[in-house]
């Protein structure tokens, strides 16, 4: 097993009560976020401790906004240890209704018992804690759902896309995105874009499907990129080539975790006005 990486909470000993490490919980997140991160003020975190283990954790981001362009400051701790302590949290709840990510509101509920982890106290007076594998002996269950509008999703990924092309010099004029549900665990995804450079003017189609079986196995088909301008259409030769070859390929989501933890359901529900994708481990 590979030695866990610590983080500092501040000068030991350890909390001893859920409001010490509530705060040293809320110093640590406003350190970690750096630049371009708005509304942790706002963020609330309630913890209760029982021993060295965390009996409920639970914290709420509505009102946070991550900007796109994250600069997140080094959080590495690496003491000479003076002694190390076992705990588990229990539970633990984050949600968030909603938070916004790069200008998408985002609502998000994410729950989980058993995350095993270490506290460690170093030479330099500071405490700490480090997150511990689960295994087949200690699993971990919990779930996750996070939902976003189809409007507020269709609008980031155009203004992404847009300064994406800019760059390039080419101007997006319009994009539509259009998800259909095929089952509780299969999508069809359109993307139709008009793109512009110079006096040159095309639209540009891209279509892909995904499903999840039983077993918790991925994968992507029906890849492509099309266009009916034929310049534009030789123009997108290159990555139309690198963008189909994803056809067909599967992906192992219960295989890629580590022993402990077991993806049991995953699912994609799609309204007129909402997507919602969910995730349950057991």
């Amino acid at each position: 097993m590979t030695s866990p990486q610590l983080v500092s909470l501040g000068p030991a000993p350890r909390p001893r009560t859920g409001t010490d490490l509530a705060d040293r919980l809320r110093s640590l997140a406003a350190q970690a976020a750096g630049t371009g991160t708005t509304g942790l003020d706002r963020a609330r975190v309630a913890a209760a401790l029982d021993g060295p283990d965390v009996a409920s954790l639970e914290v709420d981001l509505t009102g946070v906004a991550f900007g796109a362009q994250q600069k997140v400051p080094s959080m590495t701790w690496s003491p000479a240890v003076v002694s190390r302590e076992d705990g588990t949290v229990r539970h633990v709840r984050v949600e968030a209704h909603p938070l916004t990510a790069v200008d998408l509101p985002v609502d998000v509920l994410v729950e989980a018992a058993g995350l095993r982890f270490v506290w460690v106290e170093g030479t330099d007076g500071q405490v700490g804690v480090g997150s511990v594998e689960p295994d087949d002996a200690h699993p971990v269950t919990g779930q996750a759902r996070v939902a976003v509008s189809r409007a507020g999703l269709v609008a980031t990924v155009h203004g992404l896309l847009a300064v994406s092309l800019q760059s390039q010099g080419i101007t997006l004029s319009g994009l539509d995105v259009q998800i259909d549900s095929h089952g509780p665990r299969a999508a069809g995804l359109r993307i139709d874009a008009k793109v512009r450079k110079g006096f040159l003017s095309a639209a540009v189609s891209a279509t892909a499907s995904a499903s999840i079986d039983a077993a918790m196995v991925l994968t992507v088909g029906d890849v492509r990129i099309s266009s009916g301008n034929p310049l534009v259409a030789a123009m997108l030769g290159v990555v139309r080539g690198r963008v189909e070859a994803a056809a067909n390929q599967r992906h192992d989501l219960a295989a890629a975790l580590p022993p402990g933890v077991r993806l049991t359901d995953v699912r994609l529900d799609v309204s007129s006005d909402e997507l919602v994708l969910s995730a349950r481990l057991g």
